[in-house]
């Protein structure tokens, strides 16, 4: 009999790839010296959590499962990390009381009022929402704040370190900038003890045994300041090499638009005597026009309007398949990703356990997925509320107890969801682009003859049989080949150019229903 562990390092799913890589390259088989292997993402709390946040979760949560498959006797976490002492530059758009925080702009996140007034801070008040966020989704995670790390002492022998190769550290950051940055870079950024803000001044001394630089602040004056305790903060490159060391982190995913940073972050970390964490670099996503999703242009799709059309596991799939393949995100996307998802979860039951470590459905769900029967596709759902015109879940639910009498909402909780996310599907993006047309001669005596057609057929009938009529009559003379014949059910009968498996989609709709859709059709009625 196989071992389990043999087949997961056979698996070819990715997240069994990089967790075989980290284990057996990075880590020797072995556990580091700090008892666990660390996972980290990485989050920037001047805004709310988004889709990349997720994204970024979700992934490295999959490597981390697989991981635990692989080397179950080595422990693992997960450090959800919050750069939340950054300094602030400007004020967002979409927060209430503005005024508040523009006198604020310059200081740490967590030093800066909550203008939604439920927190401490801002800081906070984000923080909170990535907590709720992430523990929405069931994320098993640590939470872990900058502001926390630096202010506690608990980065200061990292902090101290970097002062000690302060000009290896500069040699490497400095050709990548311009001349003017030049003149005033230091990895470090004092928080000036007058007003609170995070300084980007010119560090004109430094004593490696003191733990202290001295830094020309705003007005001119020389002020001397210790590194640590969380009197200084570091550039954002040199900050995520100075955390690697510290954390001793062992895998963190991160963007294509980052890989200038991974580099230097990574020869940064190596002059402190780190060893990088092992990376994966995925592609960024894209609108549908082909232009990068920006949160400031709002071209893109929010997790909150990806669950209102689509369970949360289908987000999942779409973050799971190609990390490394740039991906168009928006909402025509959706219907596609649910039914690759509910073919992947029916898939599962049926396959060896070699293949289910290769099925996303696995990765969705740590191994172990739902089991329910599919009955209907969410496409097939969405022309049914398409051809009943009805917005009402109860409406589609008598349809599909009719085309499955063991269903019901109560028995099929993955369909009953379905049912809700097409409902919405259609209100919103369906029913406002319909457009009807009539049917042409040809194309009337052809409806007529698939309703007299569905007359004779069988009570039982099914959908296979109806299929074989649909494809008898599509074949006659007057339509050049199939697809045209398939395209004038869509347009005449649906209103939209495309449309679901016409035997499968009229044995749910009903054949009493369908006649009396395709007499209407002949007759040039409006449907």
């Amino acid at each position: 009999m196989t071992d389990f562990n043999d087949l997961a390092r056979s698996a070819t799913a990715w997240p069994f790839q990089e967790a075989r890589t980290l284990l057996d390259e990075r880590l020797k088989g072995r556990t580091p010296d700090k008892g666990y292997v660390l996972f980290e993402t990485g989050y920037g709390p001047s805004g709310l959590p988004h889709i990349g946040t997720f994204g970024e979760v979700v992934r490295t949560t999959m490597v981390r499962n697989a991981f635990k498959r692989l080397a179950p006797g080595i422990p693992t976490r997960l450090f959800a990390f919050s750069d939340d002492m950054d300094g602030l530059r400007k004020v967002p758009d979409n927060i209430p009381n503005q005024d508040l925080i523009r006198p604020h702009l310059g200081k740490p996140l967590t030093s800066i009022p909550d203008p939604f007034g439920t927190h401490d801070s801002f800081g906070a008040h984000n923080n909170a929402r990535l907590r709720t966020f992430l523990d929405a989704f069931g994320f098993d995670y640590e939470f872990q704040s900058a502001t926390e790390w630096y202010r506690s002492g608990r980065f200061d022998a990292a902090l101290l370190n970097v002062l000690q190769h302060y000009d290896a550290v500069i040699n490497v950051v400095l050709p990548t900038l311009g001349d003017e940055r030049r003149q005033t870079y230091s990895p470090f950024l004092p928080v000036c003890p007058r007003t609170g803000r995070v300084l980007q001044v010119p560090v004109v001394e430094r004593d490696v045994a003191a733990g202290t630089i001295v830094y020309r602040d705003e007005d001119g004056s020389l002020v001397e300041t210790p590194v640590t305790g969380g009197r200084c903060k570091m550039q954002w490159k040199a900050d995520w090499a100075m955390r690697w060391f510290a954390l001793g982190v062992d895998y963190e995913m991160s963007g294509k638009d980052l890989i200038p940073s991974v580099e230097l972050s990574t020869r940064i970390a190596r002059i402190l005597g780190a060893q990088p964490p092992m990376n994966l670099t995925y592609e960024l996503f894209l609108d549908d026009q082909g232009q990068k999703i920006s949160k400031s242009k709002g071209n893109g799709l929010s997790v909150e309007e990806w669950l209102k059309y689509a369970p949360q596991e289908s987000l999942a799939l779409f973050m799971y398949q190609k990390p490394k393949a740039a991906k168009r995100l928006y909402f025509d996307v959706i219907p596609r990703a649910v039914d690759d998802y509910m073919t992947f979860l029916a898939k599962f039951a049926a396959e060896d356990a070699a293949k289910r470590l290769d099925n996303p459905a696995w990765h969705i769900h740590d191994g172990t997925p739902p089991s329910e029967d599919a009955h209907l596709t969410f496409s097939i759902l969405l022309n049914l509320a398409s051809v009943c015109h009805s917005e009402d879940k109860a409406v589609l639910w008598g349809f599909i107890k009719r085309y499955a009498p063991g269903a019901a909402p109560e028995t099929a909780p993955i369909l009953d969801r379905l049912v809700e996310c097409a409902v919405a599907y259609y209100r919103d993006f369906v029913k406002p682009a319909k457009k009807y047309r009539k049917a042409t001669p040809e194309e009337a005596e052809a409806f007529r003859d698939l309703a007299e057609g569905l007359r004779k057929l069988a009570p039982e009938a099914a959908a296979e049989d109806i299929q074989t009529l649909v494809y008898d009559i599509g074949k006659r003379p007057a339509f050049p080949e199939l697809k045209a014949w398939f395209k004038a059910n869509y347009e005449v009968l649906l209103g939209q150019e495309q449309g679901p498996r016409l035997g499968s989609f009229i044995k749910l709709y009903g054949v009493a229903e369908t006649i009396a859709l395709l007499d209407k059709a002949a007759q040039g009625l409006d449907i």
